[in-house]
């Protein structure tokens, strides 16, 4: 590919007839021909390698200040820059595809996995892009972000357009938001679903985070907005697209009432344009009721019909690690779910406390190296509803698993919540099926699809809690 053609936007360098062999944003892959992006991170600045890319013989490097280089491009945003040259790179996939975006703290997999399987069901060949995995139609594809790094990103939207794809849904964070993951990609809908505490170890401050969230409704041409949420209603009132509200509290432009949670089902009436439908879905959680309403709100922007969304939903059986039951074969329930900040804890733990008929244990810990400030809010959450705390480990990195116990426990203080510490996660797993008496539900939570945990040096280990959970019954 010609130089030229990476660089729509900005004026062309004098030596744009240049060959080019690759792009990058990474310093290890330099080679001949290559346009090295600089890019500078919490750690580290690519322009610190800019010169040594020339020396190894770049076609270009593109910085955000004069560097004094022959071969050099100037851009405002170098990391916006290099998400506009993946974009050419792959022949811009995103122009070929319609988006769904979701973001927001909470609810993003869920919706984005509802979502999915409505419009599948409607007969859209969708790709899914999000925490678990992405999917091209059937195929699963890996994944280490929720939103990928900009080149893997447009390589995969270019292999979805490639396969037939019609309908890209995402969800969309705000780390993909503010490092211009995404490129120049427009979203058809997008949807807000909350804020609450979390990743204000890169953001700083809500309001940072806020304004991080808020990018993606510069990018997209219709809102769909959870006017339950603070953040939710600011952000209807100040952004000036085509907008929609979804709601299970008040009315709004689709909002759920008459709502009735068991522990395998969810049922309640869905209503918009002053018509009503019967929802009954195999999801269980007041929140899934909010992932579910907004769910329908985007599926019937795209123009899916009432009856077919009623349809889908009724097959519906939900998300891996989101409120997922894991078998036991004993008169207790182990549920599994990803809840790892306050607001998540607390929404899943209210909801399964509705139909609670014994004691409520909830096992959790927070991750290390992450917001320290949101475990003793963690610790708060949950003995609000929990009969009894089991305080452990979740990816402890590089701290030490007993002092982010003690940081959560500083949470707990003041309670009358009875509570145990067991450092060690699978140990605590087993701790809490000995404990567990006939109809208590346990509640593990921060882990959710994870299959791993991450200790000291970003080492992984293999860490399923239903190969476990199943491993701790076998010993009781």
């Amino acid at each position: 590919m010609n130089l030229y053609k990476l660089f729509e936007d900005i004026k062309k360098p004098e030596f744009s007839d240049t060959e080019v062999s690759m792009i990058t944003d990474d310093s290890r892959k330099i080679q001949k021909d290559c346009v090295f992006f600089c890019v500078k991170g919490g750690s580290f600045d690519g322009h610190t390698k800019a010169a040594e890319a020339i020396e190894k013989g770049a076609a270009a490097v593109v910085t955000e200040r004069d560097m004094g280089l022959k071969r050099q491009i100037i851009v405002e945003n170098s990391r916006k820059a290099y998400g506009n040259a993946c974009a050419a790179w792959f022949d811009h996939p995103e122009r070929k595809l319609r988006f769904i975006g979701v973001t927001g703290t909470n609810g993003k997999t869920t919706m984005t996995n509802v979502i999915k399987h409505i419009l599948t069901y409607a007969g859209f060949k969708t790709g899914l892009i999000g925490t678990i995995h992405n999917e091209i139609g059937d195929e699963i594809v890996s994944t280490q972000n929720t939103t990928p790094m900009a080149y893997e990103y447009m390589s995969l939207l270019d292999r979805m357009a490639k396969e037939g794809c019609d309908v890209v849904i995402m969800e969309v964070s705000s780390f993909g938001l503010v490092q211009y993951r995404t490129g120049p990609t427009k979203f058809d809908i997008s949807v807000f679903t909350n804020l609450t505490q979390d990743h204000l170890d890169y953001h700083g401050t809500m309001e940072e985070y806020f304004k991080a969230k808020k990018m993606l409704f510069d990018i997209s041409d219709v809102a769909i907005c959870n006017i339950d949420d603070s953040y939710g209603k600011r952000l209807y009132d100040s952004i000036n697209i085509p907008k929609y509200t979804f709601s299970r509290k008040s009315e709004a432009d689709f909002y759920a009432h008459d709502i009735s949670l068991y522990s395998d089902k969810t049922v309640f009436k869905l209503c918009h344009d002053k018509k009503e439908s019967d929802i009954t879905v195999s999801m269980t959680g007041m929140f899934n009721v909010e992932n579910i309403t907004a769910a329908v709100a985007v599926c019937s922007e795209f123009g899916v019909t009432d009856e077919k969304i009623t349809d889908a939903l009724s097959v519906c059986r939900g998300v891996k690690g989101r409120c997922e039951i894991i078998p036991t074969g004993k008169d207790f329930t182990v549920i599994c779910d990803y809840a790892h900040t306050p607001d998540a804890l607390e929404n899943v733990l209210a909801s399964v406390k509705q139909y609670c008929q014994g004691r409520l244990i909830c096992l959790f810990g927070c991750g290390g190296n992450r917001d320290r400030g949101k475990r003793p809010l963690m610790a708060q959450s949950a003995t609000k509803y929990a009969d009894m705390l089991i305080v452990t480990s979740d990816n402890p990195r590089d701290e030490d698993p007993n002092e982010i116990i003690s940081d959560i426990l500083s949470g707990i203080k003041g309670t009358n919540c009875p509570y145990i510490t067991v450092t060690d996660r699978k140990e605590a797993i087993f701790e809490a099926l000995k404990t567990a008496g006939k109809n208590d539900i346990v509640l593990l939570a921060g882990k959710g699809h994870e299959d791993y945990q991450v200790l000291e040096n970003n080492v992984h280990i293999h860490f399923d809690e239903r190969e476990i959970v199943a491993e701790g019954l076998s010993l009781l």
